[in-house]
């Protein structure tokens, strides 16, 4: 264990005391699922206001303009909300990047829209835990660290996104740009309940691949036509054959065909891969190539495949252990026991160790059942992982490496 300065501890002090739980309960007040765009406008613009306490520039960043496939196969622009980007001090001598999401899994529609208490330390509520609870502890240490002696010392960007949920296609372009030249990178996805954090994560892939075929009446000639649906349906069990060791593959959806009397001329198969390794990876992307042409070939189909690997994998290298050590250490002065695993689940941090910069990116509370209604938030967490990341931020301006 590492004695604590009196700066650091003035620090963690200010960070437990800032009011997390008041802004984690008004912002997941507001829906902003990721297709709802008039609720991430509202959100981005508490975020902006909550974050103007930070020196530098801040700015709502717009989106890069993506696509979508639709089930009749037509691709149109796909839109995605603003991002907040926050900028401070970029000639300090350490470098670091933050990053969260506002977006959440619950639309508009959705019937998870209202906060509940559970007990007097855990909160129900959509996008407690992932991750507007997240977001009010990052903002805590930071501000934390805008009053010590050693910010000076250190300046950083923040991205908080509007479409991590659904890939970051508007914003990884963002966040490549924000990773560039950065010591090291916190991402504030939530930890496990008992704090457990992600290690290496596999990557993953989507696709909507449009087959046309040719249609024909299904008693008069149907030897004449060439059905799209058979073929999405062939195409679908032929990459199922793929699933194995360091590959999941998931034939996700199949949209097409029409009347019973009509051979279906059209089919939209949506895919998802997610391979362990960049090894696994390039068998992922040998699979389906292989498997497009066997069936186009066999069946007679024209095939477009639209999509790729959004996530890379992210594996544990060597600086990613530094500051995973570097997270460990501060824990332990803290009096947590941090470890961490590997997962399957995917997020930011994956393209963010893509671009070559270590990250830790569970960072957040600790909380459960994600991506449903029962999500929760340990509300003790909020100034624990606050002071966590403090701790972390301040040791990195203090020692200048990981």
């Amino acid at each position: 264990m590492t004695e604590m300065t009196e700066d650091e501890r003035d620090a963690l002090e200010r960070a437990a005391d800032e009011p997390m739980l008041e802004q984690t309960e008004r912002w997941a007040k507001i829906n902003s699922g990721s297709a709802n765009l008039a609720g991430l406008a509202r959100v981005a613009g508490e975020l902006a206001d909550a974050f103007a306490a930070l020196p530098g520039d801040l700015e709502l960043a717009d989106p890069v303009p993506g696509e979508i496939v639709r089930p009749d196969g037509s691709v149109v622009q796909r839109e995605t909300g603003k991002n907040l980007h926050v900028t401070v001090r970029p000639d300090a001598p350490v470098q670091v990047l933050l990053t969260g999401h506002m977006d959440t899994v619950f639309g508009e529609t959705h019937p998870f829209q209202e906060l509940t208490w559970l007990d007097d330390n855990t909160l129900n509520g959509p996008g407690v835990t992932d991750m507007k609870g997240c977001i009010a502890l990052m903002l805590s240490a930071l501000k934390a660290i805008e009053a010590s002696p050693l910010a000076e010392r250190i300046g950083y960007e923040v991205v908080i996104n509007s479409d991590e949920e659904i890939g970051s296609p508007g914003s990884a372009a963002l966040l490549a740009q924000a990773a560039n030249g950065k010591l090291a990178a916190l991402t504030y996805e939530p930890a496990l309940p008992d704090g457990t954090l992600a290690g290496a994560r596999g990557g993953s892939g989507n696709w909507s691949i449009i087959i046309s075929g040719k249609s024909a009446h299904a008693g008069r000639n149907p030897e004449e036509g060439r059905s799209a649906l058979l073929a999405a349906a062939e195409l679908a069990l032929k990459l199922e054959a793929g699933i194995g060791p360091g590959l999941k593959v998931n034939p996700a959806k199949i949209e097409g065909g029409g009347a019973n009397n009509v051979v279906p001329d059209h089919a939209v198969l949506r895919l998802n891969m997610r391979p362990e390794t960049l090894e696994d990876q390039e068998r992922a992307h040998k699979l389906l190539d292989e498997a497009v042409a066997d069936i186009s070939a066999r069946r007679e189909v024209d095939i477009h495949v639209h999509g790729g690997f959004g996530r890379p994998p992210k594996p544990i290298d060597p600086e990613a252990e530094k500051l995973f050590g570097l997270v460990k250490e501060c824990g332990a002065d803290l009096g947590l026991d941090i470890a961490w695993k590997s997962t399957g689940g995917v997020c930011d941090g994956n393209n963010i160790a893509a671009c070559g910069v270590p990250v830790v990116d569970t960072m957040g509370v600790r909380g459960g059942a994600i991506h449903s209604p029962d999500e929760f938030l340990i509300v003790d967490s909020l100034p624990e992982r606050a002071q966590l990341s403090t701790l972390v931020l301040l040791r990195l301006a203090q020692r200048g490496r990981l």
